[in-house]
């Protein structure tokens, strides 16, 4: 779920001044390690009605089920870390947690196993999630969209075989030697492989000097990457400095691109009345689009919204929005977030896979004491108009010319991509 909850200040871009053309990266870097008292180093999604009948129902509360871990991934890391802007993957993170259940054993499989939702040994569940990330990655020449992730491992470390295999088939996954004790090459090796699975997004997510550690053994990592042109893109030429309000109340000047198109538009409000208005943007191909959400009153907290995010509450969003044609203002943003997954995963009843003392990966490798010593969750987006830059008009003007609904989105708002999956009803996967 890719989140804004304002511009940063002073960034002439918008958000942040990091980050490269259209695109989302996200990664998620824990560490496996041997136990020792010396120091240690240590992210699909709402549902559909599919059209097939014998696992259609259990599709459709897998979807459901992978919603409800990236609504509440996103609520805890909004409640762990106190940040002005949050950019998170569901998608990768539930990747990674699904190849590590794969080597859980004991309370620590079980841990995971109600995070996620599902048992990664589950026939249905395999024949989903292939599915799924087959819908993904086929998603055409308008859209890319890449899952993947990758075992290091620890040259003469005994992995299990059965591990391996499941590995290889999981997420795209793959499996590379290594030799932890050369540190920087090590490091260079994971960048290497991030960099060509974000499609040159991320240049690093190791820093140098983190696999000084003679106890690592296992280092994983996983991607997602996404790429895509807006269907209506935004011109140039509308794009104006316009105020935005934070939510301290102080106003930054920010980029505001526009457009005026048809668009799914609606209005809901909280169970406790509080209104909000829902847009939704495709992308060339109408294979991904996003969803944008805003308080209708300024004076309504964001997090009035967000504590009642849920699976269904999305779900019936999707699919109560009207067609409207609408002018539309949205920032022109980069944003770039590292998440610290081992404060937020607790939230979520996953906190055995970081104790030494009750971590159990014998599924991995028959060596005692792997744990996992750090967690760091990687993600970029970058939204911008396409194509050439151009001059800027006022955004008086263009108001005053308008006889049609307006969304503007000049103060905090959330907002998260979808995948839209074939089916009777509109689906959705978080990415």
């Amino acid at each position: 779920m890719y989140t804004s909850k304002c511009p940063g200040k002073g960034d002439p871009q918008g958000i942040t001044s990091r980050g490269r053309h259209t695109t989302a990266q996200s990664d998620w870097f824990p560490a496996v390690h041997t136990y020792s008292m010396s120091p240690v180093l240590f992210w699909f999604l709402l549902y559909s009605c599919c059209l097939c009948q014998g696992h259609c129902r259990l599709y459709d509360r897998l979807r459901e089920l992978n919603t409800e871990f990236a609504v509440k991934l996103y609520q805890t890391i909004v409640t762990t870390e106190n940040r002005t802007n949050l950019v998170i993957s569901p998608s990768s993170v539930a990747a990674s947690l699904g190849l590590l259940q794969f080597g859980a054993q004991g309370s620590t499989f079980t841990q995971i196993e109600k995070a996620l939702g599902y048992n990664v040994y589950d026939k249905t569940v395999e024949s989903f999630m292939k599915m799924m990330h087959n819908e993904l990655t086929n998603s055409g020449q308008d859209t890319s969209i890449h899952l993947a992730c990758a075992l290091f491992v620890q040259a003469g470390t005994p992995i299990s075989t059965q591990f391996t295999e499941h590995a290889i088939q999981w997420a795209n996954s793959s499996l590379q030697l290594t030799n932890f004790s050369e540190s920087n090459r090590t490091t260079n090796l994971i960048n290497q492989w991030v960099n060509r699975n974000t499609g040159g997004g991320v240049d690093a997510l190791v820093p140098s000097g983190d696999f000084s550690s003679a106890f690592m053994q296992i280092a994983l990592a996983s991607t997602m990457y996404f790429k895509s042109k807006w269907k209506t893109k935004f011109s140039f030429t509308d794009t104006q400095t316009l105020p935005f309000i934070s939510t301290d109340g102080s106003v930054v000047k920010v980029p505001m691109m526009h457009q005026t198109a048809d668009i799914n538009y609606g209005q809901f409000e909280t169970p406790s009345f509080e209104k909000f208005t829902v847009v939704e943007l495709p992308y060339l191909g109408n294979t991904v689009s996003m969803f944008v959400v805003r308080p209708t009153d300024r004076n309504t907290p964001l997090s009035s919204i967000e504590s009642n995010l849920t699976s269904k509450s999305i779900a019936v969003w999707a699919n109560s929005m009207k067609r409207t044609k609408m002018d539309i203002f949205l920032p022109r943003f980069k944003l770039e977030c590292y998440s610290d997954l081992k404060r937020a995963l607790p939230g979520l009843g996953v906190s055995d896979l970081f104790d030494p003392r009750k971590a159990d990966f014998k599924g991995i490798s028959e060596q005692r004491n792997l744990y996992i010593s750090q967690a760091i969750h990687k993600a970029e987006i970058e939204v911008e108009e396409g194509g050439t830059r151009g001059s800027g008009v006022t955004g008086m003007a263009l108001l005053k010319r308008s006889r049609m609904p307006v969304f503007k989105a000049d103060s905090p708002f959330i907002f998260f991509l979808r995948s839209a999956a074939s089916g009777i009803q509109r689906s959705h996967l978080i990415l």
